[in-house]
Parts: C-alpha cells; structure tokens; sequence
C-alpha cells in the first residue's frame, strides 16, 4: 500500500510541474471514430476426450464456439477524450468476469474499457479510468494477437486495471508510465480498499521494443520484460518472461515469418510453472507449442493452428482419464473493422 501511495504521490508532483507548462489555446476539433472486430472459431480435442483443453484463456471450448463481438468508440482530438471498448459473448464475458462476480447482474460486464485522458503536452498524457493491461505480450482482442489460443501467462495475469496513470514520452525513444489502481481485475469498483503501483519503461527504435513492467501491492510483485524485434523485413522475433510472487513464472518466444503479403507463420513456445496459483501442484509445469497461420483477406483473418500442452505430472482429464498431455486443432475467422 505504501508503495502505491508513494506512486501516486510522484504523479501529482509531475502533474503540478506540467499543468504550468500546458498549452490550450490549439486544440483540434474532437471526432467520433468506430473500430472493433467479430471471432468464432472451431476447436477439435485430439486426444479421447473431446472437451479436454488447455487450461488458458478464450479459445477453449469444444466444436464449433463463439469468440465475441466487440466494439470500440473513441472521441478526441488533440488535448482531450475518451474510449468506450465494450465486448460480447464468451470471449468477452471471461475477460470481464471479476464485474459479473463482484456485482452479479451490473452492466459492466460488457465493459473492456472505459476511460478519459488528457494530453497535457506533447510528452505527457493522463488517463483516468478502466484500460487493458500493460504487462504481458497477449491481449484480449483477437486482432492484437498473431496465435489465436492464449499463452498460460497471459491467461493468469491481469486483464484490466481501473485507476488512475500517466505516461511520459522522453526522448530518444524512451518512455515511462506509472499508475495506481483497484485490485486486478476489479474494473467497476474498489471492494477491499486496497491499491496496487505500477511502473512501466519502455523504449521503442531501430525495429526493436522493450519494456519493462512492474505491478506492485501488499504481498504482492509481478515484474515482466516483454520485447520484439524486427529481424528481418519477413522474420519477427517477441519474448514475454515474467514472475508473480509465490503464484507464477513463465517464459515464452514468438517467432513469426511473413511468406507474402497476405500468409505469415508464427510459433509460440512457452514453459510455464505453478508456483502456488493452483492450476497444476506448487513447481510443476506445463510446456506449450503453438503453430499458427494467419491468411488474410482484406479484413479477414483466417488462424488454423496446431497446439500441444506437455505437463511435467500427469492431470486428470474432462472424461476422468489421466494424462500427460493435450493436444487440439482450432481453425478461427478473425474480422476487424
């Protein structure tokens, strides 16, 4: 708690600094924009037991199955405005699920973000609300992602934050945010009057990206690297490594090669281990491969891909079978818009 304090003390001292310096007297006119995107998929177990799957995020569930429609409105211009993400079906209930558990029955499950901001400058711009996270590689939206299945450390780390940040653009490419929020996940209101600090550095350049990332509360760390460079002008390399004390730690490299304009293919590998979340016993793990093929068609997204899940102890199945391993085929139609 003391540490959030501390961070959200430094942001007002920054603020008090930069409100002397802003400029309001050029502001553009705001404008209304539209984005979003539509995902179904289907998935098929290839072991005995048809619902067996990993134990991720999302793209889980048997047959044919529906992703979400999610739709995005923005108002701005220069100086000010605001996003409205709002999301439907299973894709989009599982990655607002703590609103349903914290008020069965509110609106704000549909709810992926809301928030306003202001860019008090050219290099500083303050945010007040609920936003995506800013740890891990993996985000909600399918349009975002290259796999269409989600990684082990996306799935158990934060989805959303509602708080309060500001980010600083420096120079040379460098960059800091720093932020107070609710607990994880606790997007529409604060239940336990706790708070968590988090920090982000990046830098951007040269067709490299890193960024180091910390979320901080009382007994509680998780630091992440999440990185990506431009091997080549077809060849795309990401590493996301985090670790989130006596819950989990985890590794995973993308790699991503571009055939022609309209066919790219990419492979996940991610070791993962439980270090007291519960998914598997404390130090057992699960390594996952994951070989995907995007084809696009102007707005289209075709993904079929291939994945396997080896776990370091057999798991007992869907149908009571035990096994040391999953393994499952899902062709998804991505559109964005």
């Amino acid at each position: 708690m003391k540490k959030s304090i501390y961070t959200f003390l430094a942001i007002l001292t920054s603020m008090n600094i930069l409100l002397a310096q802003t400029d309001t007297t050029s502001v553009t006119k705001p404008a209304f924009t539209f984005s979003g995107s539509v995902d179904a998929y289907y998935r098929l177990s290839l072991v005995e037991d048809f619902q067996a799957a990993p134990g991720t995020s999302f793209a889980n569930l048997p047959g044919f199955s529906l992703g979400m429609a999610n739709l995005v409105v923005e108002h701005g211009g220069d100086k000010f405005g605001f996003k409205a993400d709002l999301v439907f079906g299973p894709r989009g209930e599982d990655a607002t699920f703590l609103s349903s558990e914290l008020r069965p029955g509110g609106s704000s499950n549909i709810v992926n973000q809301l928030y306003a901001y202001w860019n008090v400058s050219d290099a500083v711009k303050l945010t007040l609300g609920n936003f995506n996270t800013f740890l891990g590689y993996e985000v909600i939206s399918p349009t975002g992602n290259f796999n269409y299945s989600t990684s082990y450390m996306f799935s158990y780390g934060p989805f959303s934050h509602t708080g309060f940040k500001a980010d600083f653009t420096l120079d040379g490419g460098f960059s800091i945010m720093a932020g107070i929020f609710n607990p994880t996940d606790a997007t529409e209101y604060n239940p336990t009057n706790d708070y968590a600090g988090g920090i982000q550095l990046g830098y951007e350049g040269g067709g490299l990206g890193i960024w180091l990332n910390g979320l901080f509360s009382d007994g509680f760390t998780q630091l992440d690297i999440t990185a990506g460079y431009d091997l080549t002008e077809t060849i795309y390399v990401g590493l996301n490594a985090t670790a989130a004390s006596d819950n989990f730690n985890g590794i995973a490299t993308y790699i991503q090669v571009a055939t022609s304009d309209a066919l790219k293919i990419g492979l996940r590998a991610e070791s993962f281990m439980d270090k007291g979340l519960g998914l598997f016993e404390t130090d057992e793990s699960v390594f996952d491969v994951t070989l995907s093929a995007n084809y696009t068609l102007g707005n289209l997204t075709l993904i079929p891909e291939i994945r396997l899940d080896a776990f370091s102890k057999d798991i007992m199945g869907g149908n009571g079978a035990v096994t040391n391993s999953i393994s499952s085929f899902v062709f998804a139609a991505v559109y964005g818009f």
